[in-house]
């Protein structure tokens, strides 16, 4: 099942994507694709309806984040060792945790703003995660029981804020619109396997990222263990894994970074694709 929020920003409505691609209105069953519509009764309930059942929408519509209400934006840190090494960066031991700004939320479509002065903005195809009921102290052999589903995330980055203001990662991972997320949620149990997906990135055509969800340094289960040993997890809390190699700051002989008028086009098998124009914010 693909769960989508539909509409203008900060007014989206809920939605539900049919077999044929055609977007359909869930307004009537559900508020939002939030809290307890993410749980294992909501999802049920949700699946129990005929798509033909619900009202059509127009095929032009702006998508937003295929999720609201989000609590917390945790995102891990070179989970990919390809990765690592082309940043310079030694294989970590544990999950490197940091936290996205939830206003950096966005639609998938939706432009990327480039914050004043930034000269190093770059970007990170991710595998995202959408926890739907409550997790804490749980083990790698029930994490996924906790997920709702999954989707396609671009952490959008800049790496003068984020390696070089004190070391705070969330400096340069938290500008307005360095999150969008979707173009919809895929439910769990349309995923087999979260460590089976190919991912991939262009910028203006080229491609510059090409990978795995099975590469990663620690899989879903083991992030999901791993944090609710840290905090509890809610519905609706969305955990960005990290991204395979190729990102701008990693290209020989020189960095290249996101400049006015790119865009980005990326995406995740079964989960879809995302479009972003780069504008100065």
């Amino acid at each position: 099942m693909k769960l989508l929020r539909y509409g203008p920003a900060g007014q989206e409505k809920p939605g539900m994507l049919d077999a044929d691609g055609t977007i359909r209105d869930l307004s009537g069953h559900v508020d939002d694709i939030a809290g307890a519509a993410l749980g294992a009764d909501g999802l049920r309930r949700l699946a129990d309806i005929d798509p033909a059942t619900l009202p059509a929408v127009d095929a032009g519509v702006r998508l937003g984040p295929c999720v609201g209400g989000v609590g917390k934006f945790l995102c891990i840190g070179l989970n990919y060792s390809d990765h690592a090494a082309e940043s310079n960066l030694p294989i970590p031991e544990h999950p490197i945790l940091f936290m996205k700004a939830n206003s950096a939320i966005v639609g998938p479509s939706d432009d990327v703003e480039l914050p004043r002065g930034s000269t190093a903005t770059d970007w990170e195809v991710e595998l995202g995660v959408v926890i739907g009921t409550k997790a804490k102290y749980v083990t790698r052999e029930n994490a996924l029981d906790h997920v709702a589903g999954y989707c396609v995330i671009n952490d959008v980055s800049e790496r003068d804020y984020q390696m070089k203001l004190t070391g705070q990662w969330t400096k340069g991972k938290s500008c307005d619109t360095f999150g969008p997320i979707g173009p919809w949620l895929v439910t769990r149990d349309d995923v087999p396997d979260p460590q089976a997906l190919d991912m991939w990135l262009d910028v203006n055509g080229v491609r510059r990222q090409t990978g795995s969800s099975a590469t990663m340094i620690f899989d879903v289960a083991t992030i999901i263990e791993h944090l609710s040993n840290l905090m509890t997890l809610h519905p609706g809390d969305v955990i960005s894994t990290g991204t395979p190699p190729g990102v701008g700051m990693g290209i020989k002989p020189e960095p290249v970074y996101l400049k006015e008028g790119d865009v980005m086009e990326l995406g995740i098998t079964g989960l879809g694709a995302q479009r972003q124009r780069v504008v100065q914010g």
